[in-house]
């Protein structure tokens, strides 16, 4: 299996990013096309003793759509870009799946734009795992659609589901409805009206309302909102996490010798929150909904982010979950199509 990766997106491309991809190569059992500027992608490869090979291909592309760039407008023009040729390569089949460091909204559009939307799907959206008490919390959608009608939590639900299930394992994923309440009644007009459609489907296991406390919680496995508020929660809860990591070092530091002493007795426990609290243990987000496997990564990413990413993109086709989303919307899931 060859996954592509886009090696010009992010802020650290293209050398962490190809660091990742060679480190990726020699941990699992999935080949590596890194896309884009050859001359720099193989500097790298040189910088660190690797050689392109059967398993660890490079595949030029001339041009690289910037953070500040529109997406659409650039997508459109920039026909040779990284991005756009990393996906062109899983629409024609050469590689199974994308890793897409960088812009999100450039990640969105080329995968709209070069793989196209699964049969009855209207609106992709980014699934994020976030940790929990219980695990893992699959949030979504966490910013592919800042604006999103009933339907389109509805098959969130049905997506986040599979991804819980067959990539984190969970035999019956519960689905929560972020809301301001527990109470059936509880909300905005969008929050009341998807929470009886969500009654209605079948093949999930819907828990019903919940609030933002409780994702950490784990109360429930999946939770479905608007991708303005998932992408709300989710830039919080990574500043919260850096927070927390910050506080406990400067108490350190400026907490004295007993401090200190103390720093080294529970440095395994601290070492082991702060793995827990790290969204890069992760990879990437999975976008779903596109037809085809595309993973986002975050723009800050480095070599650790991109080899997990490489990862979750080979799990996701070795779980064919695309397929089952595929089959659950075409079997007809019960929701209105008109709200």
């Amino acid at each position: 299996m060859k996954i592509a990766v886009d090696a010009m997106g992010g802020d650290y491309a293209p050398e962490q990013v190809v660091l990742g991809a060679i480190d990726a190569v020699e941990s699992y059992d999935y080949d590596v096309v890194l896309v884009g500027d050859e001359t720099k992608i193989r500097q790298v490869l040189k910088k660190y003793g690797a050689k392109e090979s059967e398993r660890l291909a490079v595949v030029h592309a001339g041009e690289v759509i910037e953070m500040g760039e529109h997406p659409a407008q650039a997508i459109r023009k920039k026909k040779d870009a990284s991005i756009v040729v990393a996906t062109r390569l899983v629409k024609e089949g050469v590689c199974a799946a994308v890793v897409a460091p960088g812009s999100t909204g450039a990640a969105v559009t080329a995968a709209l734009l070069g793989l196209g939307r699964i049969r009855g799907i209207e609106r992709p959206c980014i699934a994020t795992p976030i940790p929990s008490k219980k695990g893992i919390t699959v949030l979504l959608d966490s910013g592919a659609n800042s604006d999103s009608k009933p339907k389109h939590l509805v098959q969130g639900a049905i997506m986040g589901t599979h991804y819980a299930k067959y990539i984190l394992g969970i035999g019956e994923p519960r689905v929560g409805l972020l809301n301001i309440g527990e109470e059936a009644s509880k909300g905005n007009e969008l929050a009341q009206a998807t929470y009886p459609m969500l009654e209605k489907v079948k093949t999930i296991s819907f828990y019903g309302n919940v609030e933002g406390r409780d994702i950490t919680e784990g109360k429930v496995d999946v939770v479905v909102c608007d991708g303005f508020v998932g992408n709300v929660i989710l830039k919080f809860a990574e500043g919260i996490a850096m927070f927390i990591i910050q506080l406990v070092k400067e108490a350190i530091k400026h907490g004295g010798f007993i401090a200190k002493l103390g720093a080294l007795a529970v440095y395994p426990a601290l070492k082991k929150l702060g793995k827990r609290l790290d969204f890069t243990e992760y990879g990437g987000a999975p976008l779903l909904g596109v037809d085809g496997s595309f993973i986002i990564c975050h723009g800050s990413s480095k070599a650790k982010t991109i080899k997990r990413a490489v990862r979750v993109a080979g799990e996701l086709v070795d779980q064919d979950v695309v397929g089952h989303i595929r089959s659950s919307i075409e079997e007809g899931e019960q929701y209105d199509s008109e709200s």
